[in-house]
């Protein structure tokens, strides 16, 4: 009898995502900052514990809800990251759950051996909320655009990471964060960004989860990015038939190592996203992973050894290849090398988004 079953493709529907979501111009979009001062604010109505500092950064972090209903709950600490990170860690020391809040470029970034010693080393209930994370500070240009965050922290014992897709997820991740003892690490961004999901959508810490079906690639993503993720997939469906499933990785650390294992069973090759440094960051956990349990051809879409540059986020997104028409073409590149076949000593997608920065350069 002949076999009638088709592979499952496109959107998975158990996740329950938001009206809209493959057209950018009807789908609504918030900052997942917005999220995170949101996710705040509920984890301080459920628990009296919970605190919020902040480095002279209220609105920038939006950390201004939670100081109007618990000002005996807030402190402003001024310009002075690593004391920040030094007090937040006595507060945890005494009972207390500190979020601690800057730009990511400050904190972890201006703070981070602070954070290793007094809050990792010792293990305690500090919760770091960087804002502005990737390319999302825009013209403030590179000095403000945290790109080596994920490899930081993620190089940290004893510290979670975090980096959601939308403002929901990021809802959810600072309130469960709230709930749970340790240390962690939750990046998010600037810029109004796609809201994917919905209160319905699954979210447990350290899963990842499969958004959309398919058999001939994963493209593995994480942040904001999942959205180009996703319209690349649906590029690469209509355009030329093939079906690239896309895992969301809202935690980095702990990785979800099973779903990885799976989807290079099922699919044989992987493209990351990530709006950070591919070296040691998002990619960097992937293709450890990878190599480790399951090897096969990876392509890594994020910034490929380079600082930040002042223009719109948008902009410095397609100018460093990291939307939906460079992950295509790295698709495309991953699965010619799945296939045994030739490809170009430089990567498609990275020749053309060089292209493209020169272009923008120049005008």
């Amino acid at each position: 009898m002949k076999n009638t079953h088709k592979p499952k493709k496109g959107l998975c529907r158990k996740m329950y995502f938001a009206r809209n979501l493959l057209d950018p111009e009807k789908v609504k979009h918030v900052s997942t900052r917005d999220g995170f001062g949101m996710g705040l604010l509920e984890a301080g109505k459920q628990d009296k514990k919970v605190m919020a500092l902040t480095a002279d950064l209220t609105d920038s972090t939006r950390t201004g809800a939670f100081k109007k209903a618990f000002p005996d709950r807030f402190v402003q600490v001024g310009i002075c990251e690593q004391a920040m990170a030094s007090i937040a860690s006595g507060l945890a020391l005494s009972g207390k759950t500190p979020f601690i809040s800057s730009f990511a470029a400050f904190s972890p970034g201006r703070n981070w051996e602070q954070i290793r010693t007094c809050i990792a080393l010792q293990n305690t209930n500090v919760k770091i909320a960087g804002s502005h994370a990737g390319l999302s500070a825009g013209k403030d240009g590179g000095t403000h655009q945290m790109l080596e965050d994920i490899a930081l922290m993620r190089a940290m014992p004893n510290m979670r990471v975090l980096s959601p897709c939308d403002s929901i997820q990021t809802r959810k991740a600072v309130e469960y964060a709230a709930k749970t003892k340790g240390p962690f690490y939750i990046r998010f961004s600037r810029i109004a960004s796609p809201v994917i999901t919905t209160e319905k959508t699954p979210f447990k810490f350290g899963r990842a989860e499969i958004f959309r079906c398919g058999t001939d690639l994963t493209i593995a993503a994480t942040g904001p990015l999942v959205y180009e993720a996703l319209l690349a997939a649906q590029a690469l469906s209509e355009d030329h038939g093939i079906e690239a499933r896309v895992v969301c990785f809202h935690t980095i650390k702990p990785i979800d190592k099973s779903m990885i294992v799976k989807c290079a069973k099922e699919t044989g090759a992987f493209v990351t996203v990530e709006e950070a440094q591919v070296n040691g960051g998002f990619a960097g956990a992937i293709c450890e992973t990878l190599a480790l349990t399951t090897p096969v051809p990876v392509e890594r879409i994020g910034m490929q050894d380079k600082f930040g540059e002042s223009g719109t986020a948008r902009e410095l997104q397609e100018a460093f290849g990291l939307t939906a028409p460079f992950i295509a073409l790295a698709a495309d590149r991953v699965l010619q090398r799945k296939l045994s076949k030739r490809v170009s000593a430089k990567p498609a997608h990275i020749t053309a988004a060089e292209e493209l920065y020169k272009k923008k350069s120049k005008g």
